[in-house]
């Protein structure tokens, strides 16, 4: 029996939960539909984001909700294991959107040392600056950085 999605282990494959890192977080809409686009759907998946920080298992450094896939930088806290925070992610904001909302699986990448977070949280909240979506970041509503107050936001 083939797999329906053969490459799909590779995405565990040296996968681990370190608390304290900091890690890339990529994961896309069922067959890439742009659920996203329609704001109260966003919103929800930043809902999602923002309770892992209230439950305790991960800090959001930055995110943006493209209209089908996000980003999320994120740092793991205590001993919550990668898979399950992401997974509650997706779980609850299918949840609360009452559909089936992702992929199964996502990317994840753990920061080293020498890079950059704030290098990553640029890449991460320009995505939509990359796509075309808007000309000035501050008019795209799906994004945040930790680093970034109301006044900052404007000048993106």
């Amino acid at each position: 029996m083939t797999p329906e999605r053969p490459h799909a282990a590779a995405l565990r494959r040296g996968r681990v939960s370190l608390a304290g890192a900091v890690y890339l977080i990529t994961t896309v809409t069922r067959q890439r539909q742009p659920l996203f686009a329609d704001w109260r759907c966003a919103r929800e998946v930043v809902r999602a984001l923002m309770g892992e920080a209230a439950l305790g298992r991960a800090d959001t450094l930055a995110y943006v909700v493209m209209p089908d896939h996000v980003h999320w930088l994120m740092q793991l806290r205590g001993e919550a294991a990668l898979s399950a925070v992401v997974r509650s992610v997706k779980s609850v904001s299918a949840h609360r959107l009452g559909a089936a909302v992702w992929q199964p699986g996502f990317h994840d990448h753990a920061l080293r040392a020498d890079e950059d977070v704030v290098a990553a949280a640029r890449y991460v909240v320009a995505n939509p600056l990359r796509a075309g979506l808007v000309h000035r970041l501050a008019d795209y509503p799906h994004w945040d950085a930790v680093w970034l107050g109301e006044d900052e936001r404007e000048l993106w």
